[in-house]
């Protein structure tokens, strides 16, 4: 980790900066604007920015919400044994409410709806901040079951825990066997042979990729979680020096659907956060990692299977010349009879009418590119590229069918907190203690 008394009395605390922000004179780019920058061959000096905003969108497995609401009058039942809400499991407790009619609830990012298998608890999370109301099966400690409908304006407590989120970066993944998988990295089963890839991560981005030593995120530091205010209780699980990643909470009332969700995977439905982080630029060490770009960012391809490591690429392999938007062309559609494409959106974001006809709906599409790989006609187009790797001595040129992180709402996210930074609705915070690692 760099020290800001090697810069030579070039530095800055966070109260100053946050004081040039109250004053009007911070200069705020996002991360995305200062690797601009850098492709353009600009040169930007410590003197040229005081707050780089950061922000990552994907599939984020470690997460759960706890909520608490009335279902019913006091005294009507002791205690909930078992409950669903549109039938994902929840655990009851810890606190039983006896005799309240009121339910304290722990549900999982990961759970499966009993009664659906393309629906888990990101759907479920993502349809409360809709606004949609719950459907809430209890069965009482006496065996008795009743029904009750329940929305998050209902619901005094209402909050999302992050148990392994943000991470620096995540990894690329290939199927080298003959038979396909099924797995949480691919919303289909993974073609075998090298033919496909896909992959997590959004490089330049990432929040801690602009500060992998965690000299300004760390316990305390305030961030936005799916739009909501929130803050960084320290690491995630299964995290380490290389590989860090973040735990945190933000409340379910302030949260926007658009950066949330579920994704159905061929291993069962996953679940969808965003992240968006501040990083005050101190000294002129933490400026170095964010002027790092794409193809400065490693990324290490892996068997699917074992997680064994088969070739270290780059961000810039899978990113550089990428289209972050999918994109449909109606005109395009060769309205196929049995369409390959609907019905295996992971985001169900492309459905066919009564009609015949296929609608794309933006809001939910995640620009994951399955569609564009698997549709007939073209009519969904992006540039997904494809990695050279040289594994068990062949070189190797494999397709980009999926990705698992959307980047164009992660900058999206980071340009609405410099905007709130900006505005001083969202105030930088100096972390209350440094991250340690055993």
């Amino acid at each position: 980790m760099s020290d800001a008394s090697e810069f030579s009395g070039k530095s800055r605390t966070v109260p100053e900066i946050q004081a040039k922000i109250d004053s009007g004179e911070a200069l705020v780019l996002t991360a995305a604007e200062i690797s601009e920058k850098v492709r353009a061959g600009e040169e930007v000096r410590f003197e040229d920015v005081d707050v780089v905003t950061t922000a990552t969108r994907g599939i984020m497995s470690g997460t759960y919400a706890v909520l608490s609401f009335k279902v019913s009058e006091p005294d009507s039942f002791v205690r909930a044994s078992e409950v669903l809400l549109n039938g994902v499991p929840a655990v009851p407790g810890p606190c039983p409410n006896e005799r309240l009619g009121i339910l304290d609830l722990v549900v999982l990012g990961t759970a499966h709806s009993e009664t659906d298998p393309r629906y888990g608890g990101g759907h479920l999370f993502r349809e409360l901040v809709e606004g949609k109301s719950v459907r809430v099966d209890v069965t009482t400690s006496d065996g008795e079951t009743f029904t009750a409908e329940t929305s998050l304006a209902e619901m005094p407590f209402a909050r999302l825990y992050a148990t392994r989120h943000a991470f620096r970066n995540y990894k690329a993944f290939v199927n080298p066997g003959k038979d396909s998988l099924n797995t949480i990295f691919h919303a289909l089963p993974f073609e075998g042979e090298f033919r496909e890839l896909t992959f997590c991560g959004c490089g330049e981005l990432n929040p801690i990729e602009n500060d992998p030593g965690l000299e300004t995120i760390g316990i305390g530091t305030r961030v936005l979680l799916n739009g909501a205010e929130g803050f960084v209780t320290g690491s995630g699980t299964r995290s380490s020096p290389k590989n860090p990643n973040l735990a945190g909470f933000a409340d379910l009332h302030g949260m926007k659907p658009g950066y949330m969700g579920g994704f159905i995977t061929s291993g069962g439905p996953e679940i969808i956060n965003t992240w968006a982080v501040p990083i005050p630029v101190m000294h002129p060490g933490i400026l170095d990692n964010i002027l790092k770009v794409d193809r400065e960012i490693p990324l290490q391809l892996v068997d699917v299977a074992g997680r064994l490591p088969l070739c270290e690429i780059s961000y810039g392999d899978v990113w550089d010349g990428a289209d972050l938007k999918v994109r449909y062309k109606p005109e395009d559609c060769l309205e196929c009879e049995s369409c390959d494409v609907d019905g295996v959106c992971p985001m169900e974001a492309i459905k066919r009418t009564p009609e015949g006809k296929i609608k794309h709906n933006r809001g939910l599409c995640f620009n994951c590119g399955l569609c564009v790989s698997r549709c007939k006609g073209g009519a969904f187009v992006a540039k997904l590229g494809s990695v050279r790797c040289t594994t068990g001595g062949c070189m190797r040129e494999i397709k980009v069918t999926l990705r698992q992180s959307d980047r164009a709402r992660a900058v999206k996210a980071a340009e609405e907190l410099k905007k709130e930074v900006l505005s001083g609705k969202f105030r930088i915070t100096a972390p209350v203690e440094k991250i340690r690692f055993p």
